[in-house]
């Protein structure tokens, strides 16, 4: 009868990350509840600038709080038991983006399958639409709103396109360089993980591209444009925000790759973030297909 051996298991000290984090959370919110407020109503504020010294402390806090598990796990400290938690930790965190956009997603669904069609009186819905929007039609997208304004539908190909392609491309180099740190090749794994850092980089520039040329006056397609602009601009915004933070989780990968950090065995947070990288490439997919092509 063998008996099993235990390990340690590594309890870090109380930390302050945690609170900074959720500080920059809430000035996250705040900031934008108030930034797309003033837009609306055409007026000056402070959401803006709240909304950004928001993002400043996500980043500042990404960085101080991966720099202390670093150090805990460089020193040692960690064992086969703290490397399960981090899996089953990174596996709900995931599956918890995965309810965050499947939200987004079923308020586009159901817009276009269940509101539009009543407003222009589908089912027992004839008076509803009679009464709410004599005039609408059941198109999609609605480029119309009850106060007359219109807007353009952003198109699938462009900047949409080449975006796709980009995240896609850089789902196989991530994949490649994950491949090259199992064969220990560390100059493979420097160029492809490097090439995904960049393709994220240039699908950001990108998107900006994109904001930029939806706001000029040809397309006025507007966070306030209706249901169709909200729900451009929340699913590919907040998509866009998961982009920024998989990027610097990628940058941070890239900076202890080329600091002789993760072996063959023993490369968690690369993996944890390659996850989560795909994740993010798959929630893309979605997008192009029911945000830009349906």
């Amino acid at each position: 009868m063998t008996t099993k051996e235990y390990e340690n298991y590594y309890v870090p000290a109380q930390s302050h990350w945690p609170i900074i984090g959720a500080v920059a959370l809430f000035l996250i919110a705040v900031g934008a509840a108030n930034y797309v407020t003033e837009l609306k109503n055409e007026q000056s504020g402070y959401g803006g600038y709240i909304l950004i010294a928001g993002i400043a402390m996500v980043v500042y806090m990404m960085f101080g709080w991966f720099n202390n598990v670093i150090n805990e796990s460089m020193s040692g400290k960690y064992s086969g038991q703290m490397d399960n938690s981090f899996r089953q930790g990174m596996s709900w965190f995931i599956f918890s983006e995965v309810m965050f956009f499947a939200a987004f997603f079923g308020a586009l669904l159901y817009a276009r399958t269940f509101s539009i069609p009543w407003l222009d009186g589908a089912g027992n819905n004839a008076m509803t639409g009679e009464v709410l929007w004599p005039d609408f039609s059941a198109t999609w997208p609605l480029i119309k709103t009850p106060d007359g304004t219109e807007t353009t539908g952003m198109g699938w190909y462009g900047l949409p396109l080449i975006n796709t392609i980009l995240l896609l491309t850089s789902s196989v180099t991530a994949h490649l360089a994950h491949i090259a740190l199992e064969k220990d090749n560390r100059g493979q794994l420097k160029f492809w993980l490097g090439l995904t850092v960049l393709l994220g980089v240039v699908f950001l520039y990108c998107q900006g591209l994109e904001y930029a040329h939806a706001y000029a006056d040809e397309m006025k397609l507007y966070l306030t444009s209706g249901i169709y602009g909200n729900t451009f601009y929340l699913l590919t915004g907040f998509h866009g925000m998961h982009v920024t933070l998989g990027t610097i989780m990628l940058f941070v990968m890239l900076v202890r790759v080329f600091k002789g950090h993760f072996t063959p065995k023993s490369h968690f947070a690369f993996q944890a973030t390659s996850w989560y990288w795909h994740f993010v490439d798959v929630v893309w997919v979605l997008l192009f297909v029911f945000v830009y092509i349906l």
